[in-house]
């Protein structure tokens, strides 16, 4: 609504002219009564007095309204920040703000800011007030929130002004605000606005102090934790100290914010007051408890600091709090080779440090580092944190596998981090080399990479910036790519563009049992009308006849609407208009931020709720599997099939552990046993097709952030060649090896099948997904069998395969084989009901 639709409104009268034709003029009976007086009659005085306070009225009316104006226009702005008072000794009763001795110097502190402000026009006409809120050693280091009232126009000069103050009493320049007898000298002021996130009127405010004692750990936790979630509208503060000479480490054990830091956020600080200058972190969201948040202060305080909103309900954080000795780093190293990182890698690294590296090898020899990982935070051009190779160059920000020459037998590395926004920091490693040949008769990449030989124009990118297949000479068995690279000739005219220029896919003819498109593309004759547009012009769905109302790739909606949209169940879209293809979709969801995997790496506790560990009762792991319900779980057949010891198809064989990290956490894991075992009828142990099983557990599980079930596809739903998807399981780490105890997890992608079915033998049938790394490195292997083939879809995972079988593991060119889940989706929905 308009504002001036509300309220009083002024309605115009009558005109001059109707005001005159209303007058009456009565008849006088003395004349002298009519003539004009020298003064003013009694009407002229109450007019003028009326008009008079109608513009006395309006003169105040404007004034309270100008002053009032103003008043709405001033924000109110807090500054927080500390300086070094040099003229006086910490004494323990300064930790305590109830002390007379915290007082007194609380209230000089107040004396001196305000002085210090008098000195600025734009701070003293604003000035409100200040509140001490903490002091520490060194010798006395002051922390403060000042309060001015600056008119919205002068916010910019009012902050350059206080940012001017860091300058004036920076450190090395000492001084008295005053020559006041008991004056105090300051220097090293720091000072910066409060986040306005931090001055919410409507959020309750608590403040803690810990003091933490030698050799024991202390715990900080959000409030309620872990018996209610956080409340809203809460701002919270840790103040946390050490003795002298020590610093502090803080790590979460539990932290489960929200995920948007607009909303709730935690931060800590290297300092007593929330000061943007000692920032080390902002972090909201879930850190999982196997990759947890570590931080180690430069000096022997901390602030944590808990914010949240109106909105929302999640569990918190719990954390422990230790105070250790002074980091320390860098040193001399001498030798053909070494290691080295940051420190606390991989947690984050300390601000307010530097390290330096010096490192020597044998005489005649030059210098390669490798840095597998470089996590640094940083400003423009590695202005802030970064790491140094001294004389060649700097590296900072989010970096993989980069590596740097020396041309010398010494080199300096040096680490430097500021005083604020810390990260995890860097792993390194250094090894010589001999200057006439760098890699020993190996093949020498433009980043200084070593590879084999071999694998020169082989078609994969081995030295990982592609130098390696640049300006190749392909033999015979190679596609000659326009662009200079060889690809293998069983890529040709499989429909995917290898080449990058689609030298692959010129001139191909079909064979005879393929399909040719009106666009000249070939595809497998078993895809014409199958309801999927493959030649991408729909000439391979054309004449086909059709018997259900929608084709067989679409997803049929509650309200018979047909979505030709792929894979459109549970996308977080509502396809349908009725929301059927968003029901049920309470599946596939990590709670956390992170056949063994060859190649792989970790998985974070609770990345893959999924995954079950299939025991044997009472001995070891034997199989994987992925909960789809309560009570149902998915497995492979051939981990079901008897042999001459083991019934493994009968139920009480076995046993599940849900919730499973590491192998060696079984008796604080979920454990259930199975009421039946159901593989596939159809499960051939020749060819191994139709491998997938069911199993019931005898009893129901509680979902929690460590158990969820994985989302089901539909029958219709498609895997594109190129994708990417995870495989995870327990088993062997390498071929022929053993397993893992710590959960492991990889990246792969989906394999065109009829490169699959080239590169297997034709051993490849419809009911089977290929994936993998076809260099080789990463793969499926022993004791992964029927463990998930993830694949992510929006903010879900879903059951795309079930590790089945592979020609060894990890090897090139011989990728995992995976049961096609949506193959069997009937089949599950058939005896499952899922």
């Amino acid at each position: 609504m308009d504002p001036m639709d509300g309220g009083m409104r002024y309605t115009p009268g009558s005109t001059d002219k109707d005001w005159d034709q209303a007058v009456t003029f009565l008849p006088a009976s003395d004349h002298k009564k009519m003539e004009k007086k020298k003064g003013p009659g009694k009407i002229g005085i109450i007019v003028g007095l009326v008009i008079l306070a109608a513009v006395l009225a309006l003169i105040i009316g404007l004034v309270v309204w100008h002053f009032h104006f103003r008043n709405d226009l001033k924000l109110q702005k807090i500054y927080t920040g500390s300086f070094r008072i040099t003229n006086e000794a910490f004494v323990d009763a300064y930790e305590n703000p109830q002390s007379p001795e915290f007082q007194n110097l609380a209230d000089k502190v107040s004396t001196q800011l305000k002085l210090m402000y008098s000195e600025s026009s734009q701070l003293s006409k604003y000035y409100v007030t200040s509140r001490v809120q903490a002091f520490s050693e060194g010798s006395v280091i002051a922390y403060y929130e000042s309060e001015f009232a600056v008119p919205a126009a002068h916010e910019a000069a009012v902050d350059q002004a206080v940012s001017n103050l860091s300058e004036k009493y920076s450190s090395g320049k000492a001084r008295k605000v005053s020559e006041q007898q008991g004056s105090l000298v300051l220097d090293s002021v720091v000072s910066s606005a409060l986040d306005k996130r931090l001055i919410s009127k409507a959020r309750s405010s608590t403040r803690y102090n810990k003091h933490t004692s030698r050799f024991v750990e202390d715990i900080i936790f959000s409030p309620g934790f872990p018996d209610s979630p956080y409340p809203s509208n809460t701002f919270v503060q840790w103040q946390l100290r050490g003795d002298p000479d020590h610093v502090l480490k803080l790590t979460f054990d539990t932290f489960n914010l929200e995920q948007n830091c607009s909303n709730d956020f935690l931060r800590v600080y290297d300092s007593l007051v929330a000061l943007d200058k000692f920032i080390m972190a902002e972090k909201c969201g879930y850190y999982s408890p196997s990759d947890p948040l570590s931080f180690i202060s430069s000096r022997n305080v901390m602030l944590v600091t808990l914010v949240t909103n109106e909105e929302g309900a999640y569990p918190g954080f719990r954390a422990r709090v230790s105070q250790i000795q002074a980091v320390t780093c860098g040193g001399r190293m001498i030798g053909n080779s070494g290691i080295f990182t940051s420190p606390n890698f991989p947690d984050y690294y300390p601000p307010n440090i530097t390290c330096q590296w010096y490192i020597e090898v044998p005489a005649g020899k030059f210098i390669k580092l490798k840095f597998p990982k470089i996590m640094v935070s940083t400003g423009s051009e590695c202005h802030g944190d970064f790491v140094e190779v001294v004389g060649q160059s700097k590296l900072c920000g989010q970096q993989l596998n980069t590596i740097v020459t020396v041309n010398s037998n010494t080199a300096t590395v040096r680490f430097v981090s500021d005083s604020s926004n810390v990260d995890r920091g860097f792993s390194a490693t250094f090894e010589d080399y001999s200057p006439s040949d760098p890699c020993q008769d190996l093949f020498l990449c433009n980043n200084k990479r070593c590879v084999k030989p071999s694998m020169r124009c082989d078609g994969w990118n081995d030295c990982g910036d592609t130098s390696d297949e640049q300006n190749c000479q392909c033999d015979a068995k190679m596609i000659q790519c326009k662009n200079g690279l060889c690809k293998p000739m069983f890529w040709r005219c499989d429909g995917v563009d290898d080449c990058g220029d689609s030298t692959d896919e010129l001139n191909c003819g079909c064979r005879a049992d393929q399909f040719k498109c009106k666009n000249d593309k070939c595809i497998s004759e078993k895809q014409k009308c199958d309801g999927k547009d493959d030649c991408n012009d729909g000439s391979d769905e054309e004449g086909c006849a059709r018997t259900d109302s929608c084709l067989v790739s679409t997803f049929l909606c509650g309200n018979s609407k047909c979505i030709t949209k792929p894979n459109p169940e549970c996308d977080g879209q509502d396809d349908c208009g009725d929301n059927s293809d968003e029901s049920n979709c309470n599946c596939g969801t990590k709670a956390y931020k992170k056949s063994r995997i060859v190649g792989g790496q970790d998985a974070f506790e609770g990345e893959f709720p999924w995954q079950v560990s299939l025991h044997i009762k009472n001995i070891a792991h034997v199989c994987g599997g992925s909960i789809i319900n309560e009570r149902w779980i998915v497995t492979a057949a051939h981990c079901v099939q008897d042999d001459v010891k083991i019934k493994y198809s009968q139920p009480g064989t076995w046993e599940v552990f849900l919730g499973l990290h590491s192998q060696k956490d079984k008796l604080t894991a979920t454990k259930r046993l199975l009421k039946q075992v159901i593989p596939h009828p159809y499960y051939n142990a020749y060819t191994y097709d139709n491998d997938i099983a069911l199993m019931e557990m005898e009893s129901p599980v509680t979902f929690s952030d460590t158990i969820r079930p994985v989302c089901l596809p539909t029958a219709t739903d498609t895997f594109p060649a190129g994708t990417s998807v995870f495989i995870s399981g327990w088993g062997a780490t390498r071929e022929g090896g053993s397993g893992a105890t710590v959960l492991q997890k990889a990246e792969v992608r989906i394999i065109n099948s009829t490169v699959c079915n080239q590169l297997m033998g034709g051993q490849i049938t419809s009911r089977m997904t290929c994936a993998g790394v076809l260099s080789g490195g990463v793969d499926a292997c022993q004791g992964d069998s029927g463990g998930p083939l993830s694949f992510p879809s929006g903010k879900r995972m879903f059951l795309a395969g079930v590790v089945s079988w592979g020609d060894g593991c990890a090897r090139r060119n011989k990728p995992g084989i995976y049961s096609n889940v949506p193959k069997f989706r009937a089949w599950i929905k058939e005896k499952t009901g899922v």
